[in-house]
């Protein structure tokens, strides 16, 4: 790998995080990501163990100072933790922060693992401390579970953000609630507009809830005020006088957050995508099986840089609106 060629894209914009997907599978079915009777990868198509840290690695050496594991479900995949232990070797030495993304159902028996493996912190998928709602969106009976892994998390000294979707008429009024439990762990917050990506058994016009609209509510009741807080994402973050917490809100639909992304994402099949809101791609797992898999993950990386677009075209406009992708989150990674 050339170390000398940073990653940047035709927009002069640096790209030193990396979201990469372990796996497309799931142990939950959340309604406004998937649904119920999704189709998963066939096993053969996902990249091996080692041709996910080789990949990882050859980021790493271009720059890549932030790497993110996803899913699905990352924790469903059973050598994830050799990952993890194998990229966290890497701290240090170019990597300076490795984190995961996960619904939580699995973390009462990976917290401590993921600890001693470097891991420090984790965002944590969650929309509703309700089981009956819970159970109702993520067609799972498991809060019981995700609350457990979460008190596993924080035994372990990880390091916990919330991550909620908001939702039109679902979760609506119990935001402020999620905010006061997440605040009183000593967890931050963050709210995320849905996003219109693959066909879902309900309309998300009629789940999309404006993250605007959710702030002028919270401003009745809270005092925020703007934090210059960041995490190497898209959110931006205001403090709660009264909390005494922070709360992030990822705005892809309401406010276009694009001109400062440090980002592209990977999936589980080593496609690389060059914005969540694109189809721009390119195939690195073709790259990692070829005679020379350095020089040509190198070119794959160098093309990807050209095609990043400058900015998504989400929108949820108008009821009936076909998704703005046919992929579903779970295939691209969180």
């Amino acid at each position: 790998m050339n170390a000398a060629a940073p990653l940047i894209d035709q927009f002069q914009r640096r790209i030193s995080y990396l979201r990469l997907s372990v796996t497309d599978r799931c142990d939950l079915r959340c309604s406004y990501c998937m649904p119920e009777a999704q189709q998963f990868l066939p096993r053969k198509d996902v990249l091996s163990l080692e041709e996910l840290h080789r990949l990882a690695l050859g980021f790493i050496d271009r720059g890549v100072t932030r790497l993110r594991l996803t899913g699905g479900e990352p924790l469903v995949r059973r050598d994830m933790i050799e990952l993890v232990k194998a990229l966290g070797a890497r701290l240090g030495q170019g990597l300076e922060e490795l984190t995961l993304t996960t619904n939580g159902t699995r973390l009462g028996e990976f917290a401590d693992r993921l600890r001693e493996a470097g891991v420090r912190r984790i965002n944590v998928s969650l929309d509703t401390l309700d089981r009956e709602r819970f159970a109702a969106l993520s067609r799972r009976d498991s809060l019981s579970q995700v609350l457990d892994g979460i008190a596993a998390a924080r035994a372990a000294g990880l390091k916990i953000k919330i991550n909620t979707v908001a939702l039109k008429g679902t979760n609506e009024e119990e935001i402020p609630a999620l905010i006061e439990w997440a605040h009183g762990q000593g967890m931050d917050l963050t709210l995320i507009e849905v996003m219109p990506l693959g066909e879902i058994e309900q309309d998300r016009f009629d789940q999309y809830l404006p993250l605007t609209r959710v702030r002028e509510t919270l401003e009745r009741r809270f005092t925020l005020t703007a934090s210059n807080h960041r995490t190497g994402g898209p959110a931006r973050y205001a403090d709660i006088a009264e909390t005494g917490g922070r709360i992030g809100f990822i705005t892809p639909l309401t406010g276009n957050f694009c001109d400062g992304c440090n980002r592209v994402r990977v999936t589980a099949t080593g496609q690389l995508y060059a914005c969540l809101g694109g189809s721009e791609q390119v195939d690195l797992r073709a790259a990692l099986r070829s005679a020379d898999p350095n020089q040509e993950l190198d070119r794959a990386l160098d093309q990807a840089m050209r095609i990043k677009p400058e900015r998504h075209h989400f929108a949820i406009d108008r009821a009936g609106a076909a998704p703005a992708l046919a992929r579903h989150m779970s295939t691209t990674g969180g």
